[in-house]
């Protein structure tokens, strides 16, 4: 899928570096490590992404039973490298119907999650109170992770946030009761570390929600 990169925090059009600044410009944000274009769903397109990642890039797997890989994408660029992930995953939610599944690994401040989320970012800030117990735990590189849910998400889908490996990780569900899946003790894998695993991954058609 051809396009051009765009802010990850607005979708607005970015400036490629040039004489007047050595990074990607927003209009709006300034400084930004550019979204680029949304890659259907294949084997060899997320080998792209992880080769180029300097984060996570986050897979339930195994897969929950009927769940499909349905698309991915990154913000940076070939000198940054990826400095937020965004993986798809589609299947039959616990309550019926079909569910919707993004998983987002970012440094701070890139504001990719926040933007998936629907919520004003770039990062959670003081909507999650680490205080308090969190609402959901899931396992993250084989770490234990817990998620905080975040109360004024729109009322279409659930958002989760938490930290994994020292960087946010965003699990962002459509529609909200399908959220009902990280309570499945779901288990996450940095496909990063996966090697020749990740050549399994059954793959859907893309997820619409990967258009923010």
């Amino acid at each position: 899928m051809r396009g051009e990169p765009s802010c990850p925090k607005c979708g607005g059009r970015v400036r490629a570096p040039g004489l007047f600044a050595d990074t990607w410009q927003c209009g709006v944000h300034g400084a930004v490590y550019p979204l680029q274009p949304v890659i259907p769903p294949s084997v060899e397109a997320l080998s792209v992404v992880v080769h180029r990642a300097r984060v996570p890039v986050w897979m339930p797997w195994p897969l929950p039973v009927g769940w499909l890989f349905t698309g991915v994408a990154y913000a940076g660029d070939d000198r940054s490298g990826g400095r937020a992930t965004v993986v798809a995953c589609s299947g039959p939610g616990p309550l019926g119907g079909m569910g919707e599944l993004l998983l987002v690994a970012e440094e701070l401040g890139v504001g990719l999650g926040a933007r998936y989320a629907g919520i004003e970012g770039p990062d959670p800030g003081a909507r999650i109170r680490v205080d308090e117990p969190p609402q959901t735990k899931l396992l993250a590189a084989g770490r234990p992770t817990p998620l905080w849910l975040v109360p004024d998400a729109p009322q279409d889908r659930a958002v989760f946030v938490g930290e994994a490996l020292g960087l946010w990780l965003w699990a962002i569900v459509w529609p909200e009761r399908a959220g009902m899946v990280l309570y499945d003790e779901l288990v996450l894998t940095d496909l990063r570390d996966a090697g020749a695993e990740a050549e399994l991954l059954p793959c859907g058609a893309l997820s619409p929600c990967l258009i923010p």
